[in-house]
Formats: structure tokens, C-alpha cells, sequence
């Protein structure tokens, strides 16, 4: 599977390659990705019992890999990231003062 770094750069690719595009060429590339999701996630999908091509079936695929993408990202909810307070406390820049 991709790194969340590579996705998050083919977005940006997208985004900055999307000023520069028309509205159809940008339908397409939409429609490329909306294709791969399909391609990994369908199948998963319709064993979990969704009729495939269907409307919770296409909901279906966007949360699981919205959720493999929040896995692959880590604990991110804390103020700091995905590191947390204490991997900054003990030394480094700040010192141990913190």
C-alpha cells in the first residue's frame, strides 16, 4: 500500500496541476482515483454484504480508505501531532526545563 507521504503529495500534485487543468480534465483525474479506491476496496465491500455500485456500497469504500489512511497516519490527535507532549520533554532544543 502507499505511504500517507505519497498520497498526500499526489493530492498536492493534483491541487497545484488543478489550476492549470480544465473542469473535465479534472473530472477525469477524480474519476481515475474514485477507480482505484473501487479496484481495492469494492471487493471488501460486497463481502461485508453492500450490493455493489450502490450508494452505501460507494460509502462504503470511502470510509475504508479514509480509515487505512488514519491508521497509516498514527495518533494524530493530540495538540502536538502525532508525537505527543512527552516526546519533546527530557532534553533536545527545548531542554529539560519544559
Amino acid at each position: 500500500m502507499r505511504s500517507v507521504i505519497h498520497i498526500i503529495s499526489v493530492l498536492g500534485l493534483a491541487l497545484l496541476a488543478g489550476a492549470c487543468t480544465t473542469p473535465q480534465e479534472r473530472a477525469a483525474r477524480m474519476q481515475a482515483e474514485m477507480t482505484q479506491l473501487i479496484a481495492i476496496y469494492g471487493p471488501a465491500c460486497a463481502q461485508l454484504g453492500y450490493a455493489a455500485n450502490s450508494d452505501p456500497w460507494r460509502q462504503c469504500v470511502l470510509h475504508l480508505s479514509t480509515r487505512e489512511e488514519l491508521q497509516r497516519m498514527g495518533n494524530a490527535s493530540s495538540y502536538y501531532g502525532g508525537w505527543g507532549p512527552g516526546g519533546w520533554r527530557g532534553g533536545g532544543y527545548w531542554g529539560p526545563y519544559w
